[in-house]
């Protein structure tokens, strides 16, 4: 169930990187064990993962990693843990995207709620930069195309707005779907409108 995606246990602790990963591991997660920010940040993983991060370490703590890893556009969701901390601190945290923040000990069942939530926004944030990067292929009559269709208009209504037949119209929309990887008109329908946001 849980194959492939990757948890980051980073803490300075190694019995809490050993339970964790213990735990984790049994539950079907990927663990990758780091003693400090600095040693993540020198062998980070090139895939998505959930990073769960200590707050207070020695050296860069839990906040100047995540605050790093934000900048760098990293494809890391964070959840912290710590045994103590302040709202200032939790703000921060929050208005860098945290997941959650967890109190020491850690109740395994809010951390893996919390862990679906941060798979959900990865496998999220990866559809969007997907449809973006997708979107980037079309060409300017695609474009056109889709967001005609996506309004409502018929084949021939579409044609008429943009001075080519019905025929070349539903060619357009052919490819267009193709290269956005849709299905159905719903899709493409969704996918414009979430463009247009």
């Amino acid at each position: 169930m849980n194959d492939g995606r990757l948890v980051c246990i980073v803490d300075d602790d190694a019995s809490v990187r050993d339970s964790l990963s213990i735990m984790l591991g049994l539950k079907g997660y990927d663990c990758r064990m780091y003693e400090s920010s600095e040693a993540f940040l020198s062998a980070s993983p090139e895939k998505p993962c959930c990073l769960v991060l200590d707050l207070n370490m020695s050296g860069m703590d839990g906040l100047t990693l995540q605050e790093k890893l934000t900048s760098m556009r990293n494809p890391v969701e964070v959840i912290f843990l710590t045994a103590f901390a302040d709202v200032d601190v939790m703000r921060r945290a929050f208005l860098n995207q945290a997941i959650d923040f967890l109190e020491k000990p850690v109740v395994m069942p809010l951390l893996l709620s919390a862990l679906e939530r941060a798979f959900e926004r990865l496998r999220s944030n990866s559809i969007a930069i997907n449809h973006t990067q997708s979107l980037e292929t079309l060409t300017p009559r695609e474009r056109e195309v889709m967001i005609a269709i996506a309004q409502g208009m018929t084949h021939r209504e579409a044609g008429e707005l943009l001075g080519i037949s019905p025929r070349t119209v539903e060619v357009h929309k052919g490819r267009v779907m193709e290269k956005l990887g849709v299905k159905t008109l719903a899709e493409l329908v969704r996918l414009s409108v979430d463009v247009q946001r």
